[in-house]
């Protein structure tokens, strides 16, 4: 009788290829989960600071130590929104 010749490659075993795509997709995952995280964190900076400024606005006043002056050197928030188009691009809309 003739034995059946058996692989030995690591490759060839049921399961191994598997197990190797659900790795490299968990890996995947990490990466994305990570991005997502940061891009909703400034998301949420964002929404925060316009709403202060939404409330300086409606107040009147500022709630800056230093009367709502800002250095030279700071960039002036223009009311400008940024707003995507249906074709996809970006715009500048004034509020």
């Amino acid at each position: 009788m003739r034995a059946l010749a058996v692989s030995q490659s690591l490759l060839d075993q049921p399961g191994t290829v598997a197990f190797l795509v659900v790795f490299g997709m968990a890996v995947a995952c990490v990466f994305l989960f990570k991005s997502m995280s940061k891009h909703l964190r400034r998301v949420n900076d964002a929404a925060r600071a316009e709403a202060e400024a939404a409330a300086r606005d409606a107040d009147g006043g500022s709630a800056r130590p230093d009367g709502g002056r800002a250095s030279a050197g700071a960039a002036q928030f223009d009311g400008a929104q940024p707003v995507v188009g249906d074709d996809g691009t970006a715009a500048r809309r004034r509020s």
